[in-house]
């Protein structure tokens, strides 16, 4: 009768599948809302440098204090904007990494399982 499909007992099976894909899906989409809206700061040269970075990798802002804001140290500026927004980025990375991490294994998913983002 409906062997090919597994009997009875497995479309019960497929029903709870497709349930804990729907809840995995809703899961990601608020995680990824929540990433668009947590922010890291990285900073270069003490301090003197900042850049605000999304935890999806996305430049918000930059803070210089005004103190280097001499024309001749220009190259110096750029490297310290370069260096911080660098520095925002990998603390960005670091937590996208960790959510995602935490998220698989609260779906009892292996932590190093890679989602579709």
């Amino acid at each position: 009768m409906l062997k090919g499909l597994g009997g009875l007992a497995g479309l019960g099976d497929m029903g709870k599948m497709m349930k804990a894909a729907q809840e995995m899906q809703s899961k990601l989409a608020e995680l990824q809302e929540e990433l668009a809206r947590t922010v890291v700061v990285g900073e270069a040269g003490a301090g003197l440098v900042k850049a605000r970075v999304t935890a999806k990798g996305e430049v918000t802002g930059l803070d210089i204090d005004p103190t280097i804001l001499v024309p001749s140290e220009k190259e110096v500026i750029e490297d310290l904007i370069l260096a911080a927004i660098k520095d925002a980025q990998g603390k960005a990375t670091a937590r996208h990494a960790e959510e995602m991490r935490k998220m698989t294994e609260g779906l009892g998913l292996p932590a190093d399982m890679k989602l579709p983002f």
